[in-house]
């Protein structure tokens, strides 16, 4: 990922949930066409875990 596109997420951070929410709208519409290849289950258990993770993250701020 270039720089340009990490700063891009990094704002996208920062913004307050509503916006991320239309942001995300707004990007899913534009990228509903790609020709994108189906997830293996590799690319599957990854994302999946790196899900788990940041929820785990969460839990223990709220400890």
């Amino acid at each position: 990922m270039n720089t340009l596109a990490q700063e891009i997420l990094k704002n996208f951070d920062e913004l307050p949930k509503t916006e991320q929410q239309a942001i995300a709208a707004e990007i899913l519409k534009r990228v509903i066409n790609f020709d994108v290849p189906p997830l293996t289950d590799e690319d599957l258990v990854l994302n999946a875990e790196e899900l788990f993770l940041a929820l785990d993250e969460q839990e223990a701020d709220y400890e």
